[in-house]
């Protein structure tokens, strides 16, 4: 059995046998990145963070069951996007992750070959100009991610952030690995849009 299994199978342990240490552990790990896709669907961070609570509970209770068909972090996304959409369903709201009626207006940044018009610049020397700068750059990074549509926000934080394989992301969101993918590239495509200015 490979490591990350394993050492996944005694965190599991841990966590149904109420070991703090090991939820303290995965809690960190996870619950920024949970407030976050929250917040996309539920639109208020307030509530996004009463999501998270109500889904650490959900795990608390039901961590016992967890059968390990996926790994702790999709089986833990996937009952925070249950109560997100359940939540956002109480308030009148209906969230989709499939990406219909999402403005795609990232066609100006390529030519017409497909091509990007302009090529991001590499630094190829770090200064600590550079590292500020950089610390700048990764707060704007994280302002345009809390911009972007619900579904290309739960796909960039879960596949890029978190690490999720495509097909737990496309799992977690109900929605096709082609889909997944297609919401990922309109994500980097908006944040690297909303980057251009900046560089």
């Amino acid at each position: 059995m490979p490591t990350a299994l394993v050492e996944e199978a005694a965190i599991v342990d841990l966590l149904t046998a109420g070991d703090r240490p090991a939820f303290e552990q995965v809690y960190r790990k996870h619950n920024a990145a949970m407030v976050r896709v929250a917040t996309g669907i539920v639109r208020s961070r307030a509530t996004a963070e009463e999501v998270a609570q109500e889904t650490w509970i959900a795990v608390l209770k039901s961590v016992s069951g967890f059968e390990g068909r996926s790994s702790l972090a999709s089986w833990i996304f996937s009952i925070l996007i249950n109560k997100s959409r359940n939540r956002a369903k109480r308030e009148g709201r209906i969230v989709s992750f499939d990406g219909a009626g999402e403005d795609d207006n990232l066609a100006a940044a390529f030519d017409g070959r497909g091509r990007w018009k302009n090529m991001p610049e590499l630094w190829e020397t770090l200064t600590p100009e550079r590292i500020l700068a950089g610390r700048s750059v990764m707060e704007h990074v994280n302002a345009a991610i809390e911009a972007l549509p619900p579904g290309q926000r739960a796909v960039i934080i879960l596949r890029a952030q978190q690490g999720l394989d495509a097909d737990e992301v496309s799992t977690i969101l109900g929605i096709t690995e082609g889909n997944m993918r297609v919401l990922l590239h309109r994500a980097r495509l908006n944040v690297r849009v909303a980057l251009d200015g900046l560089m």
